[in-house]
C-alpha cells in the first residue's frame, strides 16, 4: 500500500484512504502503544473535508485495543506534539495531509515523544495484513480548550522578549492558506502585539484561495502583494496544517528554509558557542559554510521531519531546519517542527532590533539558486530513477548520498531525490552564476527525462 511512507500515512481519501483503512491503522496504532508499554493518546485533527469521517474510524480502531484517547480537537500538528509534553499520555496521532492537495488525507503518529518513521510506519501495515490486533475496550476523552493552553504558553514564553526592546508595534501579513493555523496562529500574533493584517485565515478544507504550501514561490504571490501595499515588516505563510513556514522580508522577497534557518542559528550561536544545527540535503552550501564560520557544527542528513528530529535528539542539536520550512526548536522549546513558534522566534528578532529583516542577510555571500523544484514520476519508479541518476552522476562528479544524490561542481551543487510524500522528484540547485546553474539543471533534467521516459 503506497500510503505508508517513510515518516507518515498519506493518500488519497476515497481512492487510496477510507474509514476501513483508518480503523485497522487504529487497530495496528493502538496494539503498538500497548506493546510499547503505554495506556493513552493523544489525538488531533486539521480542517480537511475527509476529517471528521476518518476521525471516527480511526478512534473506533485505536478505543478497540483497550487504548484510552484524549481528543484535543481542531488544531495544527504542532499542538498535536505540544500535548505530548504537556499532558499525561504516551503518544499521539495527527490526522492530517500536511501541504497535500485537499483530496489527500493522513496520519502522524507518535510514540512516546517521538514520531515514528521507517521500519516502524512499516510496521503498522505489516500488523494490518496480518489483523495482528490487540483487543480490550478503551475510554474517550474530549479535551474542550487545549489550543488556549497552547496560546498561553506562546504568550508567556514571547511576551518578556518582545516588549523588552519594543520601539513600535510590529506590522505582519499573515497568510494562513485556510489550513488549521487559522485556528490560533492569529490570535497569537495579535496578544503579542502585532499589528496584524490577515490574509485566507479562516479554516477552510478546500483550500480554495491557493494550495497550502509556502515552498511554492506561485503560493505567496498574494502575501507578498499585501506586505508590499501594507509596508508590512514581514509576512508569514504556513502550510495546511501548520508545521511548515514561509517567510518574506519587508520588501517581499522570499525568505527560503536555509536562510531562515541561517539567520536563527546566528542567532542561537551567540548565546550558545559551538552549538549544533542539522539541516538536510537540499540546503544551500552557504548554510553549511556561514555556520562553521560562526564556531557552530552544521550537520547535513535526510529530509524529512521524523528523521531530523531524530538526528537532531541524537546529536544534542538545538535547531534544525529544512528548505520545506520545517524549522525544529530545541532552543528554549521542545525540539518539534512549529511553524507558529518559528513565525514568533522571527517576530522577535524583527521586534527586538532596529534594523528591517533584510539587513540580516547583508554580507551573506550571494548564490544563485532554485527553491525546491518537483519533477512529476511514479511512485514505484521515483527510487529507481534516483539510483539511475547517482551511478551516472558519480562518474563526472562528488557525490553525497546521506538522501538521494547531491553533487558537486565547481562553483555549485545539484541535487535529486524522491520525495517521501509525493510521486515526484525533489531537485535543487545552487551555482555562482546563473549561467552555470541553468546549465546544471538541464543537464539533470534531460537525464531524468531519460529514465522515465518523457519531457520533465
Amino acid at each position: 500500500m503506497s500510503i505508508f511512507r517513510e515518516y507518515d500515512i498519506r493518500g488519497v481519501y476515497g481512492t487510496d484512504l477510507s474509514e476501513d483503512v483508518a480503523c485497522d491503522i487504529g487497530r495496528a496504532f493502538g496494539t503498538l502503544i500497548r506493546r510499547n508499554g503505554g495506556k493513552t493518546v493523544s489525538m488531533g485533527h486539521d480542517v480537511r473535508l475527509s476529517t471528521p469521517s476518518l476521525r471516527q474510524a480511526l478512534l473506533t480502531g485505536i478505543l478497540s485495543t483497550g487504548v484510552d484517547v484524549v481528543d484535543i480537537g481542531s488544531c495544527p500538528t504542532p499542538v498535536l506534539y505540544f500535548s505530548l509534553y504537556n499532558l499525561s499520555v504516551d503518544g499521539g496521532v495527527m490526522i492530517t495531509a500536511s501541504h497535500n492537495p485537499a483530496e489527500y488525507n493522513g496520519f502522524k503518529l507518535c510514540v512516546e515523544k517521538r514520531t515514528i518513521f521507517g521500519e516502524e510506519i512499516q510496521s503498522i501495515q505489516l500488523a494490518i495484513v496480518r489483523k495482528d490486533f490487540d483487543q480490550g475496550t478503551g475510554a474517550l476523552t474530549v479535551l474542550e480548550g487545549f489550543l488556549l493552553s497552547y496560546l498561553n504558553y506562546s504568550i508567556v514564553h514571547f511576551k518578556p522578549f518582545l516588549f523588552q526592546h519594543k520601539q513600535r508595534p510590529i506590522r505582519v501579513v499573515m497568510d494562513c492558506g485556510n489550513g488549521a493555523a487559522g485556528l490560533i496562529a492569529p490570535d497569537i500574533f495579535k496578544k503579542l502585539g502585532a499589528d496584524l493584517i490577515p490574509i485566507y485565515c479562516d479554516p477552510d478544507g478546500r483550500f480554495p484561495n491557493h494550495h497550502p504550501d509556502p515552498t511554492v514561490a506561485e503560493n505567496l504571490t498574494d502575501l507578498i502583494a499585501e506586505v508590499i501595499k501594507h509596508k508590512a515588516d514581514l509576512g508569514i505563510a504556513f502550510d495546511g496544517d501548520g508545521d511548515r513556514l514561509g517567510a518574506v522580508d519587508e520588501h517581499g522577497e522570499i525568505i527560503w528554509g536555509d536562510k531562515l534557518t541561517l539567520l536563527f542559528a546566528t542567532r542561537i550561536l551567540e548565546k550558545n558557542p559551538g552549538a549544533v544545527i542539522v539541516s538536510e540535503v537540499k540546503a544551500s552550501q552557504v548554510l553549511y559554510d556561514e555556520v562553521a564560520r560562526l564556531g557552530g557544527t552544521c550537520i547535513m542528513w535526510k529530509a524529512g521531519h521524523s528523521l531530523i528530529k531524530s538526528k537532531m535528539k541524537e546529536t544534542g542539536a538545538l535547531l534544525a531546519g529544512e528548505m520545506s520550512g520545517h524549522i525544529f526548536f530545541a532552543d528554549r522549546y521542545f525540539g518539534y517542527d512549529d511553524a507558529t513558534y518559528a513565525a514568533c522566534r522571527l517576530m522577535e528578532i524583527v521586534g527586538c532590533g532596529t534594523e528591517p529583516l533584510s539587513s540580516y542577510f547583508i554580507g551573506v555571500p550571494q548564490t544563485f539558486s532554485t527553491p525546491e523544484l518537483r519533477a512529476d514520476c511514479a511512485d514505484d519508479k521515483k527510487f529507481d530513477v534516483v539510483e539511475k541518476c547517482r551511478v551516472l552522476l558519480q562518474q563526472e562528479f562528488q557525490t553525497i548520498d546521506v538522501d538521494g544524490v547531491r553533487f558537486l561542481f565547481q562553483g555549485g551543487w545539484g541535487l535529486v531525490r524522491a520525495s517521501n510524500t509525493q510521486p515526484a522528484l525533489v531537485l535543487r540547485f545552487e551555482a555562482d552564476t546563473i549561467s552555470l546553474l541553468t546549465k546544471m539543471e538541464q543537464k539533470v533534467r534531460q537525464m531524468i527525462a531519460g529514465f522515465c521516459g518523457s519531457k520533465i
